[in-house]
């Protein structure tokens, strides 16, 4: 049988640099990263795609609030919900083309995913993702006070709106991800995280305005499908310890208990590779048997040991030793 693994893209891999954040720059950004994915089929691994959306979002938020004064904003679970659909389908053509081009047969679908999340999650009482764009204080209170935004001074750079960054519970969409994945499809869901919602009091389902960490995501994921691995592509070859310092070192494998060592050592940035380190340990403590972080480049000579940081299962004692 072959190994199943589910891909997390990162959504500012979409994006090369400053001057290539176009529409057609962002695919020939994924057409490039599915090569990679590609081989890894052809190698036989059954492979499930997430990413992030982070600024696709924030593009969207931003034509929408130049265009305020003609037409109504769009609130931020669509804003999910739109980045889904739009990445999902540059991933469908990407692969549509590559296999066309080496003779695969292999079909791709999208699946826009609704991701379950706790009202009682303390994330609600301290927002800290910031989203949209930079405002005047008297605009920023403005919306405050009209809209409920709550809103963070950033840096000394500009007001921006705040919102709250849960924790995953649950992926509503996952038994028709599975029933497609056993059909042998290439699956791409929960993009951007998934799209933030919480039941009411009698059950049903409500968007909010929140941010899911895709990695913690795509982490549930991978335990949804019993994956063997979760592989997070990313902006760098390798996870470092002391990154930016003279005396930084990279990884090339550690248990999860040695990353729980480390994060609580303070070697990982919140908000950039803290969280891909963490849906990692989360990944292997839910019974998942190994995680892999590097960049699209370089995922054949990770998934061979050559290079990336791949995370295992480890033991707080000891293992006895094996007997003759």
């Amino acid at each position: 049988m072959s190994q199943k693994a589910v891909i997390a893209i990162g959504g500012n891999s979409l994006i090369i640099d400053k001057a290539h954040k176009t529409v057609p720059d962002q695919y020939a950004a994924t057409a490039e990263t599915c090569k990679h994915i590609a081989d890894m089929i052809v190698q036989g691994w059954d492979v499930v795609i997430s990413s992030g959306n982070g600024p696709q979002v924030g593009f969207i938020l931003r034509r929408s609030e130049l265009a305020s004064h003609e037409l109504h904003e769009v609130p931020l679970d669509y804003c999910g919900a739109d980045t889904q659909g739009a990445i999902g389908y540059m991933i469908q053509r990407a692969l549509y083309n590559e296999f066309r081009k080496r003779n695969i047969n292999k079909p791709v679908a999208s699946i826009v995913t609704q991701v379950l999340v706790s009202k009682d999650d303390p994330a609600f009482e301290n927002p800290a993702k910031p989203v949209g764009s930079f405002m005047e204080e008297k605009d920023a209170k403005r919306r405050e006070k009209e809209e409920g935004w709550q809103i963070k001074e950033d840096s000394g750079r500009g007001w921006r709106r705040v919102v709250p960054s849960p924790i995953p519970q649950k992926i509503i969409e996952l038994p028709a991800i599975k029933v497609l994945n056993a059909q042998g499809i290439i699956v791409y869901a929960v993009g951007g995280g998934g799209i933030p919602v919480v039941k009411d009091d009698q059950g049903q389902l409500e968007g909010i305005a929140a941010v899911i960490d895709k990695d913690r995501a795509s982490a549930l994921l991978a335990n949804g499908l019993n994956a063997d691995l979760l592989l997070i592509s990313t902006a760098v070859e390798q996870v470092y310890l002391n990154f930016g310092k003279d005396n930084q070192e990279a990884i090339l494998k550690m248990d999860h208990i040695e990353a729980q060592r480390y994060i609580a050592e303070g070697h990982f940035t919140p908000g950039s590779m803290l969280p891909k380190i963490e849906a990692c340990v989360d990944f292997i403590k839910n019974g998942g048997k190994e995680a892999l972080i590097t960049d699209p480049a370089n995922i054949t000579r990770a998934l061979n040991g050559e290079t990336g940081t791949r995370i295992v299962q480890g033991f707080a004692v000891p293992p006895p030793p094996e007997r003759r």
